[in-house]
């Protein structure tokens, strides 16, 4: 009997865009405690371009901006190029997904026929973890498999696309809130805040009742100033005079990159600064003495504590927060998403569109 198959994007290897292969693959076989899910919209994020580049290698010191998202001519491959130091290519990407369960087995029964999104991030002992799209494949195509346990059912009146904007940037943005324990009148700085992760954390932060200041580009302040930002900065602007030092509880900073030194001046004594990312360069300068003086407590997030994804499910269905659904793009158009995507030019989220058969 003739394998199944359905249409995906294989990332065949590090590279340029000619590595995202749009093609016929095996349908995959959920097995036992995995449901297969029919993909309606897959969100797009910067990871899946950083790692088709390999540029989460300790090799590069580079800013994600720096990228056209095509590798150099010369490029060696990067055995240590993603989350989980490699990335098993050929592999289908994709880390954000909402879709509907066709098929359970006996213990998941409950799910067929359900809406769902995925939880990307799969945490195992202590913060040991895998993730969808990175370590394993993702929504790029038209089914998935997943365990069951990563299967949200979701009762919301929210689009397909406006779900798939969730799972990576909102449970990212929410998983550093959770871990930093942001509460009610605190001050939080938002770098990097007309991204996917960044205009999420706005709207997560004001939920828990923090003050929000964020920095984007001034031709974005329009679209964040309806997410009830307290004050908006643009990127250029001087965070000292504007801020102040000594006046931020804290600093969410995905951004790094040059900038950095600044953002602990603002800190407040035994403030916080959490960050999942490093848009702007990975390698910075700190200055032991602001750190250390000034009781400073820095937090690295990439694995999810439990509750995240549970809290975001709950957020949507209680109308707590709103999607931020910049443009969809048909599933095998993911390269000129991808340019469209390295232009920074949107606010929120770009999601693909698989074929619907």
């Amino acid at each position: 009997m003739e394998p199944k198959l359905m249409k995906a994007v294989v990332t065949v290897g590090q590279g340029g865009y000619e590595q995202l292969v749009y093609k016929d693959v095996s349908l995959p076989t959920p097995g036992n405690g995995e449901v297969l899910v029919k993909i309606h919209a897959a969100g797009m994020n910067n990871t899946e371009i950083n790692t088709r580049l390999g540029w989460y290698s300790s090799s590069v010191t580079d800013s994600t901006n720096d990228t056209s998202g095509e590798a150099s001519a010369d490029q060696e491959q990067k055995s240590d190029g993603g989350w989980n130091k490699s990335t098993p290519f050929p592999l289908i990407q994709g880390t954000d997904c909402c879709g509907t369960v066709v098929s359970a087995d006996n213990g998941s029964q409950h799910l067929v026929g359900k809406r769902v999104i995925l939880r990307p991030c799969q945490r195992g002992e202590g913060f040991d973890n895998v993730w969808l799209g990175s370590d394993f494949d993702g929504a790029f195509a038209q089914y998935i498999k997943v365990k069951a346990e990563h299967a949200f059912a979701i009762n919301s009146d929210w689009s397909d696309a406006e779900l798939a904007t969730i799972p990576c940037a909102y449970g990212t943005a929410e998983n550093m809130l959770h871990r930093a324990n942001l509460t009610a009148g605190e001050t939080v700085l938002i770098a990097g805040a007309s991204g996917g992760v960044g205009s999420a954390a706005i709207q997560l932060a004001k939920r828990r009742g923090a003050k929000v200041i964020a920095i984007a580009s001034r031709d974005k302040h329009p679209q964040l100033e309806g997410l009830g930002v307290d004050q908006l900065l643009d990127r250029n602007d001087d965070l000292i005079s504007l801020v102040g030092e000594n006046s931020v509880d804290l600093v969410v900073d995905n951004v790094a990159g040059k900038q950095f030194p600044t953002m602990l001046k603002v800190l407040k004594r035994g403030g916080r600064l959490v960050s999942s990312g490093a848009i702007a360069g990975p390698v910075v300068d700190l200055d032991m003495r602001d750190m250390y003086l000034k009781d400073i407590t820095l937090i690295g997030t990439t694995a999810w504590d439990a509750p995240v994804f549970p809290n975001l499910v709950g957020y949507i269905e209680r109308g707590e927060i709103k999607p931020l659904l910049a443009k969809t793009f048909p599933l095998e158009e993911i390269a000129t998403a991808q340019q469209a995507f390295l232009e920074k030019k949107h606010v929120g989220n770009f999601v693909l569109i698989p074929a619907q058969d």
